[in-house]
C-alpha cells in the first residue's frame, strides 16, 4: 500500500464479488472509521493494493446522515450500505454490491438471515429489502424511470460514442437510483469488439455522469417467458467490470420497452461474470419495481499490514 494508506494500518477487510464485481469490505458498526478517498482508490488498486471494483463499509444508519433520514420512516433498517466506486468518488449504490453487502453481514455475525427471510438495508439510494434464497439473494432495487420521459416516444435520447464501433449509437437513459446509459447492440461480434479501456462518450451526459450498457437481444429473444440479453458495462469511476446490478436492471428495462408491450416481465441478463435474474413486478408505491436476483460470495479475510 502507499503511504495514503499508512493510518489504516491493522484495519480488519474482506474481499467478495457478486459475478465477478468485487468489493473490498470494513466493517465499522459504530461509524469510528473515516476512510477518505484517496485511502480507498488504493486499496482498490489491482497492483498496489487489494483490488476493487469499489469499497464497501458496513455502518449502522444511525451514524450515518443519510441513513438517520431513512430510518424516520423505516426504523428497521438497521444497518446502511457506504458505498464508493474504485477511483475514491462517492455512489448512490450498487446492485451486486448489495447482496455483498448482505452476505458480509451474515458472515461477519453481524446479521442472521435465513433463506426466506428479509433484510432492509438503507443506502444513497433510498431503502433496499432483500431476501435470502438457497441461491443467493434477491433485492427489491425500486422503481426504475426513464431519465428523460420525453424518450418514451423516440425510444432513445443520447448518442453514444466508443472505441470499437464505427458510429455513434443511439441510447436510452435510465435511473435506477442511479444513472445508466443503454445502447442496443446488433450481435455478439459487435459486443465483443466494443473496446471499454476508455470511457464512452455520451452526448448529452447525465449531470453526476452515467454507466453505459451495450445489450445484445438474444434470438430469440424470449424462451419459456424468460427474456435473455448479453451485457458489458462501463462504469463511471471504475472502468469496465465484468458485471453491473442496476446496469442489468436498467438494460433489461431498456429491452422491455424495445420490445414492446407483449415482452416478459422476467430476464436472465448474460454479463462476463455470470447471470443475473431481473424482475419486474408492481411495487408497494403504485410504481413498477425491478427485483435484481443472483449469488455472493466472500472470497477473503485479512488485516492490513
Amino acid at each position: 500500500m502507499n503511504e495514503t494508506s499508512a493510518p489504516l494500518t491493522g484495519m480488519r477487510f474482506s474481499k467478495g464479488h457478486g459475478t465477478g464485481n468485487d468489493f473490498v469490505l470494513v466493517a465499522d458498526p459504530d461509524g469510528e472509521r473515516s476512510i477518505s478517498p484517496e485511502q480507498i482508490a488504493a486499496l482498490c488498486d489491482r497492483r498496489r493494493g487489494i483490488g476493487g471494483d469499489g469499497l464497501i463499509r458496513a455502518v449502522r444508519s444511525r451514524h450515518v446522515p443519510e441513513g438517520v433520514e431513512l430510518l424516520a420512516d423505516n426504523p428497521t433498517a438497521e444497518w446502511f450500505m457506504d458505498y464508493n466506486n474504485g477511483d475514491g468518488s462517492r455512489s448512490e449504490m450498487c446492485g451486486n454490491g448489495v447482496r455483498v453487502f448482505v452476505h458480509f453481514l451474515i458472515t461477519q455475525g453481524l446479521v442472521s438471515l435465513e433463506a426466506g427471510e428479509e433484510l432492509t438495508i438503507g443506502t444513497r439510494a433510498g431503502i433496499k429489502v432483500v431476501s435470502r434464497t438457497d441461491a443467493g439473494y434477491r433485492v427489491d432495487m425500486g422503481p426504475w424511470d426513464f431519465i428523460h420521459p420525453e424518450a418514451r416516444q423516440s425510444g432513445s435520447d443520447s448518442l453514444v460514442n466508443v472505441v470499437g464501433l464505427p458510429v455513434e449509437r443511439p441510447a436510452l437513459s435510465i435511473t435506477m437510483g442511479n444513472p445508466h446509459t443503454v445502447v442496443a447492440l446488433a450481435d455478439l461480434d459487435e459486443l465483443a469488439s466494443t473496446n471499454l479501456n476508455e470511457a464512452p462518450v455520451v452526448t448529452p451526459v447525465p449531470p453526476y455522469g452515467t454507466n453505459v450498457e451495450f445489450a445484445v437481444p438474444a434470438q430469440p429473444l424470449v424462451t419459456d417467458d424468460v427474456g435473455h440479453i448479453s451485457m458489458r458495462v462501463h462504469e463511471r469511476g471504475v472502468g469496465e467490470t465484468l458485471s453491473c446490478g442496476t446496469g442489468a436492471c436498467a438494460a433489461a428495462a431498456a429491452t422491455r420497452f424495445w420490445a414492446g408491450s407483449e415482452a416478459p416481465d422476467v430476464w436472465a441478463v448474460t454479463v462476463p461474470g455470470g447471470v443475473v435474474g431481473v424482475r419486474f413486478f408492481p411495487g408497494p408505491d403504485g410504481r413498477e419495481h425491478v427485483e435484481l436476483s443472483g449469488p455472493a460470495v466472500i472470497v477473503a479475510d485479512g488485516v492490513l499490514a
